[in-house]
């Protein structure tokens, strides 16, 4: 089992615009939530969808794509890898926060008009 890879797919909703931020020589970074859905009937017959927010950030020309093409309720296909961070909180508490890395991005609905 030493071929384990760290990789993810996910297919969503946009929760909001991507933040996209331009970096050193010209490099891009964008940041946005996805929203999954999970549908399933409990034991009383009352169908329930569970949403799960997941953090998403892209690097570059994948990045770039985002910024263009993607705004908040864009339906979307992501492969990436997980990541994890911490980071000190306003409030000095420590943070812990998992992403998803994107590799590759599919759009799978039209581009969102405002």
């Amino acid at each position: 089992m030493n071929n384990l890879k760290n990789s993810v797919r996910l297919i969503g909703f946009l929760g909001a615009d991507p933040e996209v931020k331009s970096l050193e020589k010209g490099n891009k970074v964008a940041k946005f939530t996805l929203a999954t859905h999970d549908t399933y009937t409990d034991k009383e017959g009352k169908k329930i969808t569970d949403t799960q927010w997941h953090h998403v950030v892209a690097w570059g020309k994948t990045a770039e794509i985002i910024e263009e093409f993607l705004s908040k309720g864009s339906e979307v296909a992501v492969e990436g890898r997980l990541t994890s961070r911490s980071y000190d909180g306003k409030d000095g508490d420590k943070k812990y926060v998992t992403e998803v890395v994107v590799g590759e991005v599919l759009m799978l609905g039209k581009k969102q008009q405002n």
